[in-house]
């Protein structure tokens, strides 16, 4: 590392070229080849993706995306003179805007399913033109424009459907630039430099700027989601600006104890440098266990943001010293650098809230250990409930024009009509038929079911499709119990003297195979990457203890933000109020994605935490002096990256997107409990409590183990090449006697 660091600082303008090229070079490729994204959650070998590939094979090249123009009276009824002349009106003018193929209204002798009993709502289904990439939005902005001019005071109008809710997607970067912009006024009140808050900021945009295009060409080698970049940059934003803060840190620190640039900056990213590929190489563990799934849809989400973290990672330990070679001495503030010139380097002793409150928990380490364990139980509770399932346009916020067709439609026709469920069977021949074009009569008889339509066959005859409404909404769990009742059941009854399979399908059943599947594989998942972190740690610290507090911390602080997602995006409370819409399930692929990135992240606080604890109890062998010295030194910095890292996470609240604000409330709850109340109260206290346990290992194994250092002392790192070198520098031992300041 350090012969890397000097390499940079070298060529640091050359470093600086290289990165800008690779900027640059991936945008300008990115930008010509497009995005090619696919949210594909079937997986294979289920009976939701085989009832789709019969679909699919039968009836192919059945257009593009789709829309579902809705309206509702409260006085009079849509057969109404008027309001039929207004609405017909509408759908001609809509049918000839751009992008529209087709418009299906109620009026004719064909549209009578789409008025309700009632007759105070309808429906018109819209089909958009194929294209070969993304439909315009304008087009389908158009669309809603018109068709929602045609409202009157007693006339509501909206259009749903998947199109209308890509259309009302936010677009631009705000939950990007109001991160950053939190994330640089703290960095400015950390260090007191303006030069030296920006540094953290320019490394991590450039290193996430490069692998947000990355992640978009990604996309036409291997299935990745449309979530995938945005939740890239809101891990790479925290964890790059993070990294990048404590190896500012660090040479900062260096240039107060009297070093010169290249001295402190080549032995900031020796030590600290070393500390930030070990953590970011455990996110990336973390992150690739998913692969341990075998599930294509995760893959390129684990890929993507495995190669954000790369890429931070790789900016902090070259860029990164680059840029602090070209600030020079102005990483220091002009009072930090006046005082030097004046007084020379002076031992730093730790005052302040830092020291305080560490001397506090080795005073109390039992009272604070058993509330801060009773804080983490009391937010798990809600994980309990947790209920897995697909979130729809009736997730949305209430203003949302998707929101209120929804609505509108569940309320005319049930909440049924907003998720019908597609049986689907493989016809061999005339009997099969047969037995398909009765079962609709058994399906109007089963418990959940509204409606059924008749029986459709493909044009050779060899596939059949049935249309079931149930009478709840697609997320609700009675149509997950309606799905289950008609495979186990209903079906394999109706069709046991034919034999032929009837597969059932639609959103529902397939976010159910999906959470199955993965609810299935999860223990392994979670086993895999909580092992693999364990032996990380025992090979860096030598303790058995260490790792199996660390795994028990990851998994408390996993539960506990689990706690915070389901009470306010499942219970609802507070998600209509922020603007993220109404309750409902949580996404299948949300535990696993959430499990590998907080395991990743929890594991940096505690390699920056216990190294430095670590290094003290090796020159003490005094456990009380390490952890108390260790917490001082450290909790103001850790405390500072994790303020920056949950205002990156809750910016990302503002994207308008129900899976980010998801993954950033998640996150930012996670990193606010882990550094606040596991990493400065929890683990420090079971720390003192423990005593020398804390760093007990076999002598057996220890003879076994290979011998590596996450961030070796100073000493050992030291380079030779200026005289300056030969400064003495504080020893552990010494900064126990007179402990450094609380970075």
């Amino acid at each position: 590392m350090t012969s890397l660091a000097r390499w940079c600082l070298r060529r640091r303008f050359v470093v600086i070229v290289l990165w800008l090229v690779a900027l640059a070079g991936t945008t300008a490729a990115a930008t010509l080849t497009g995005s090619a994204y696919s949210n594909d959650y079937t997986v294979p070998g289920t009976e939701a993706s085989r009832a789709t590939a019969l679909l699919e094979k039968a009836f192919p090249g059945q257009g593009g995306d789709s829309a579902t123009l809705v309206w509702h009276t409260d006085q009079g009824t849509v057969r109404a003179a008027d309001v039929e002349q207004r609405m017909t009106d509408t759908l001609r003018e809509v049918v000839e805007l751009p992008g529209v193929a087709s418009v299906s209204g109620p009026y004719g002798s064909d549209g009578a399913s789409r008025i309700s009993a009632d007759g105070h709502t309808a429906y018109a289904s819209l089909s958009f033109e194929p294209t070969s990439g993304e439909l315009a939005k304008g087009d389908v902005q158009r669309v809603i424009d018109t068709a929602r001019s045609a409202a009157t005071g007693n006339l509501d109008v909206a259009v749903g459907g998947s199109a209308a809710g890509a259309a009302e997607g936010k677009s631009g970067h705000l939950s990007e630039i109001i991160g950053v912009v939190i994330a640089a006024v703290v960095l400015f009140l950390v260090f007191g430099s303006l030069a030296a808050s920006l540094l953290p900021i320019a490394t991590a945009l450039v290193g996430v700027g490069t692998a947000a295009m990355g992640t978009v060409l990604l996309g036409h080698l291997m299935s990745v989601a449309d979530f995938a970049p945005m939740l890239g940059t809101l891990i790479g934003l925290g964890v790059g600006i993070d990294y990048a803060l404590f190896i500012v840190t660090r040479h900062r620190r260096g240039l107060r104890a009297g070093l010169p640039v290249h001295v402190a900056a080549e032995r900031a990213v020796a030590t600290t440098g070393r500390a930030v590929v070990f953590a970011g190489g455990t996110v990336c563990v973390a992150l690739l266990g998913m692969l341990i799934l075998r599930l294509s849809f995760l893959n390129g989400v684990a890929v993507a943001a495995s190669l954000t973290v790369v890429l931070t990672v790789a900016a902090s330990v070259t860029l990164l010293p680059a840029l602090l070679g070209v600030i020079g001495p102005r990483a220091l503030s002009r009072r930090e650098r006046r005082r030097l010139a004046e007084h020379g380097p002076r031992p730093e002793i730790p005052t302040g809230l830092a020291a305080r409150w560490s001397a506090f928990v080795e005073r109390h380490p039992k009272l604070l250990g058993t509330l801060a364990a009773a804080v983490m139980l009391v937010l798990a509770l809600p994980t309990l409930s947790l209920h897995l399932g697909t979130s729809d346009q009736g997730n949305n916020p209430a203003t949302s024009s998707t929101r209120q067709a929804y609505d509108m439609l569940g309320e005319g026709f049930g909440p049924g009509i907003n998720g019908p469920l597609t049986l689907v069977a493989d016809l061999g021949g005339a009997a099969d038929r047969l037995a398909f074009d009765k079962l609709p009569d058994t399906l109007r008889q089963t418990e959940g079911v509204a409606s059924v339509s008749s029986s459709t066959l493909s044009g050779s005859g060899d596939t059949g499709v049935i249309t079931v409404v149930p009478t709840a909404s697609p997320q609700s769990t009675d149509t997950s119990d309606l799905v289950e009742r008609l495979r186990a059941d209903v079906l394999p009854k109706a069709t046991a003297t034919s034999g032929m399979d009837v597969h059932v399908g639609g959103v529902t059943a397939s976010y159910d195979d999906f959470a199955q599947v993965i609810l299935g594989k999860l223990p392994l998942f979670v086993g895999a990457v909580v092992g693999l972190g364990c032996v990380l740690l025992l090979l860096a610290f030598r303790s058995i203890g260490i790792p199996l507090k660390a795994a028990a911390m990851n998994i408390a602080a996993v539960a506990s933000s689990f706690g915070v997602v389901t009470a306010m995006f499942q219970w609802g409370w507070g998600s209509e109020l922020l603007g993220l819409g109404a309750a409902g399930p949580i996404e299948p692929f949300l535990p696993v994605v959430m499990v590998s990135v907080l395991f990743g992240l929890s594991m940096d606080y505690q390699v920056f935490l216990v190294s430095r604890m670590y290094e003290e109890w090796l020159a003490t062998r005094d456990n009380t002096r390490a952890v108390r010295v260790g917490l001082a030194e450290t909790s103001r910095v850790i405390n500072s990256a994790a303020v920056i890292m949950i205002a990156v996470f809750l910016a990302f609240v503002l994207s308008g997107d129900r899976v980010i604000a998801m993954f950033g409330i998640g996150l930012a709850s996670a990193v606010a409990l882990d550094a606040f109340v596991l990493r400065t109260l929890l683990v420090p206290a079971l720390m003192h409590m423990l005593g020398g346990a804390n760093w007990w290992l076999p002598k057996w194994l220890d003879r076994r183990l290979p011998r590596i250092s996450i961030e070796p002392s100073e000493h050992s790192t030291a380079v030779p090449a200026s005289p300056v070198d030969l400064i003495p520098l504080p020893t552990a031992a010494e900064s126990a006697k007179v402990p450094s300041k609380a970075l």
